[in-house]
């Protein structure tokens, strides 16, 4: 017999997702209309395409002038913030996994849908690293919203 442990990551991110979907589907105070979740299932996918080509190159930027800028940091005695490194880390990380979710959301395939939630949790991840709070409160409370009204369109 399996013994379920609570420490599980898996076990937590089904928790988490179970819970999420309570609140934010069936005990909702507004349901999204059925044609404006087909429309987000639509064309979201081609909306974050657009996002991650618009952020790479910032991403890049933040990758180039921190390296260059990392030597003079250290000369005055500030240095690169280890915050703002692994936020930058992360943000590259959630932008992998929308680029690989893309197809899967195109699809309509339930692992697009996870991948995106994966995508959403580390974005909330990020927000809390660098204190983004309003990001990290406004932000992931919105973005879980919708994707939650629209896992129903995912199989």
């Amino acid at each position: 017999m399996k013994n379920q442990n609570s420490a599980d990551p898996k076990t937590s991110l089904g928790k988490l997702e179970e819970t999420l979907e309570l609140y934010l589907v069936k005990k909702a105070p507004f349901q999204i209309p059925a044609n404006i979740k087909e429309l987000i299932a639509k064309f979201g996918p081609w909306l974050i395409l657009i996002g991650i080509v618009f952020a790479l190159p910032m991403i890049l930027t933040a990758f180039g002038l921190g390296a260059v800028l990392a030597p003079l940091g250290v000369l005055a005695g500030a240095g690169l913030s280890i915050f703002s490194i692994l936020s930058t880390l992360v943000l590259v990380v959630v932008l992998i996994l929308e680029a690989m979710a893309i197809p899967g959301l195109l699809k309509r395939s339930i692992k697009g849908w996870n991948l995106l939630y994966y995508s959403t949790l580390l974005n909330a991840v990020s927000n809390l690293i660098s204190f983004n709070l309003g990001g990290l409160i406004i932000g992931s409370l919105i973005s879980f919203y919708i994707l939650f009204q629209i896992k129903e369109l995912y199989k």
